[in-house]
């Protein structure tokens, strides 16, 4: 499932509320610096030179939806609870993230000020001096991490950068002093024949550790919910979820499940 547009929705996020989701990437194909087996946008495809909209193309798209519905025909105009980038992939590589996101604050600003900027990230470009700038201007950094271990990591991101480590992620993670939304997706299954599964007694001892060490004002857990473009993967049940939550729950971790 790839978003056709720059702006889109806006739409019910089941995380995040009424959300206007933003696209960096290239409409056309995914482009992302991991290559996940659950992602709902699929494989990564092989391109030279990606076409990635402009930041004056970007903040263009953006005023015309927000003047947009807030000139809507309802009484108050249509609500907005957040602006979202997300998309055909990590929307942190594209160059001018920084500029895109002081637009969109200013924007925000004046259209919608109650509205929150959110950007959901898998970590990789946290070595980027512009793109912590960046995401320390946003009201919600909602950072990756995937598993706890290097060996799940990999096989469930399949991240481009093929050394990438999860004490690497941990360390980058750190900076934000744990203002940051953690995420996690559980799943179970296989991918060329390896298996994957992050709900281990071990995988969760890990990811455990890694939590205590990031110590994140929220964590988002969440499961598969759409088509995966790997095929022999399991959705984890809601009962297994609040499982794993409880835990950091007992030590007072604020942990939303969405399953």
């Amino acid at each position: 499932m790839l978003f056709q547009s720059i702006v889109y929705g806006p739409i019910h996020s089941r995380r995040l509320g009424i959300s206007l989701g933003m696209e960096l990437m290239p409409l056309e194909h995914k482009l992302c610096s991991f290559n996940c087996v659950y992602c709902e946008c699929g494989w990564n495809e092989p391109v030279h030179q990606p076409k990635l909209p402009t930041r004056e193309e970007v903040r263009t798209a953006l005023e015309e939806k927000l003047s947009q519905m807030v000139n809507d025909t309802c009484p108050n105009g249509t609500s907005l609870d957040v602006i979202t980038f997300s998309g055909n992939g990590e929307p942190t590589l594209h160059p001018d993230f920084l500029g895109i996101i002081e637009d969109t604050c200013a924007l925000r600003d004046r259209y919608y000020p109650s509205a929150k900027v959110s950007v959901l990230s898998n970590s990789t470009q946290l070595a980027r001096p512009d793109v912590v700038k960046a995401l320390r201007l946003c009201d919600n950094r909602i950072l990756k991490l995937d598993a706890g271990t290097d060996r799940m990591m990999r096989r469930i991101d399949l991240p481009v950068n093929e050394d990438l480590t999860v004490a690497t992620l941990i360390e980058r993670l750190a900076q934000f002093e744990g203002d940051f939304t953690l995420q996690t997706c559980f799943l179970r299954g296989e991918h060329n024949g390896q298996p994957i599964d992050n709900t281990t007694p071990e995988e969760l001892a890990a990811w455990y550790h890694a939590v205590d060490q990031l110590h994140p004002k929220q964590i988002m857990i969440y499961v598969i919910d759409r088509k995966t473009p790997e095929e022999h993967l399991t959705k984890i049940p809601r009962e297994e979820m609040e499982r794993i939550a409880a835990p950091l729950r007992a030590k007072g971790y604020d942990v939303i499940i969405s399953a």
